[in-house]
């Protein structure tokens, strides 16, 4: 029995909170701490704070204004690039002229994941979550076992941010997913991913008894992050089937996974890498061999000048400090930290430039003729992990803790080791320590590309 008068809801009036201003101081403070660095989060608050505070044609009116701030800033030109860029790799080619257009994937029904380290259980939950049925492998059972355990914790946790969860998953069916020790299980496979730890005849072993079990036409490949696949596939009797697949850390989160060909992989090889990157949700780039690929070979002179940074007098916290601020996720110094200093240790031992097989007399700040810093190595003679040890260039609440603080050890060990080596500390300023480490993680981009190791700027980027 009402009449039917207009209802619009831009008419009425906004109703007047008692709390308004302090819910919208609190909410930037939020804001700003979570999308760091990022316009548009705040504008948008801005838009919100009009709309309470004014009528509503005033309210869209600012609106407008703060969408045209967004529309012309150097952030959507980048966001539109990253945009591009991400669909550009899907358009891959090798040196040798194999590209996306005449090369098919196979499909790939099985897998196969050996080692269940931090990354093999990681990949396990990817090849899960994209329903793609498989065996997990180990050594022996005492680390079947664990890794077993951090699998099923990790899967559980997945399933629960999904909807439906646990039934999609079907983690529990052994048809879905089976733990084994017993090679014999990957006769049948397509493809297999080896994630084991970083040696050289430890992959050459696994990869000639793969090639022995497994079908001539399945997949073999290799989650290294810097290791010669020539040299990995050299062990099998059919290297146009060996590939890298690169994950980052950690597996089932990082959405880049990059895909390296050997001399003789075969374009269907890289296709089908390909698909299974599209299958778990990720973004494929497929590079050129060399030692670090692009991702851990732009890493590598970028970490450089942060240590350097250090011996000639900043802190730790100072440097993250810096490129967190100009919008990277996570400082260098954090980054190793999570990743694990052993990780990079193990494979400077590897090449000679620390450890025992180092020529006596060589001096402590050089390896072949460059600056070279020893200082990661010499934490990681202390024991200092990073947080798997509750110990590394900062410090933790315990041995696996996430909240890094600065260590007053560091600090004394740091004066210690430069009054050993007679450098001179000075003070260096917020640009010295941006440019230094930005402009050796480019210029590095640059070497790849002219060297074409990687196909495009995209591909880098």
């Amino acid at each position: 029995g009402q009449p039917l008068g207009p209802r619009r809801l831009s008419l009425k009036p906004v109703p007047k909170l008692p709390n308004t201003e302090a819910f919208l101081r609190e909410a930037l403070v939020k804001v700003k701490k979570q999308a760091r660095g990022c316009l548009a989060p705040e504008l948008c608050l801005q838009a919100v704070r009009a709309a309470t505070e004014r009528p509503f044609a005033e309210g869209v009116r600012r609106e407008r204004e703060l969408f045209r701030v967004l529309l012309t800033s150097g952030q959507a030109q980048a966001l539109q690039y990253a945009f591009f860029a991400e669909r550009a790799v899907r358009r891959w080619a090798t040196r040798s002229g194999a590209s996306w257009s005449s090369a098919a994937p196979q499909p790939v029904r099985k897998a196969a994941v050996i080692g269940l380290g931090t990354m093999g259980r990681g990949i396990v939950t990817s090849l899960v979550k994209a329903n793609i049925p498989l065996v997990a492998l180990e050594q022996d059972l005492e680390y079947l076992n664990k890794g077993r355990k951090a699998v099923m914790f990790l899967l559980e946790r997945e399933a629960m941010k999904m909807e439906g969860g646990a039934q999609i998953l079907d983690f529990h069916n052994p048809a879905r997913l089976q733990f084994t020790v017993d090679f014999d299980l990957l006769r049948d496979v397509d493809l297999v991913i080896e994630a084991v730890f970083e040696n050289m005849a430890l992959k050459k072993e696994i990869f000639h008894k793969l090639s022995k079990i497994c079908k001539p036409g399945a997949l073999l490949c290799t989650n290294t992050s810097a290791l010669n696949i020539d040299e990995i596939a050299s062990a099998t009797s059919h290297p146009q089937q060996v590939i890298g697949t690169h994950f980052f850390s950690p597996a089932h989160v990082m959405r880049l996974l990059e895909i390296i060909y050997g001399r003789h992989t075969s374009p269907t090889a890289i296709a089908t890498a390909m698909q299974l990157a599209k299958a778990l949700k990720k973004v494929g780039v497929v590079v050129g061999n060399c030692f670090g690929f692009v991702g851990n070979r732009m890493m590598f002179p970028y970490v450089q000048q942060a240590v350097f940074l250090l011996e000639e007098g900043s802190r730790p916290e100072a440097v993250d400090q810096v490129l967190e601020d100009f919008g990277f996720k996570i400082g260098p110094f954090r980054m190793s930290d999570l990743a694990g200093l052993d990780v990079g240790w193990r494979s400077r031992q590897d090449q000679g430039l620390t450890g025992p097989s180092l020529p006596a007399g060589t001096p402590a700040r050089q390896r072949h003729g460059q600056r070279y810093s020893p200082l990661p190595d010499l934490l990681c003679e202390q024991g200092r992990f990073g947080q798997k040890t509750g110990k590394g260039w900062y410090q933790y609440e315990k041995a696996g803790g996430r909240t890094a603080t600065p260590d007053p050890w560091l600090l004394n060990f740091l004066s210690q080791y430069r009054d050993t080596h007679g450098i001179k500390t000075r003070f260096i300023d917020q640009e010295e320590i941006l440019e230094r480490c930005l402009f050796s993680l480019i210029n590095e981009g640059f070497a790849i590309l002219a060297e074409g190791i990687a196909s495009g700027p995209e591909h880098l980027d």
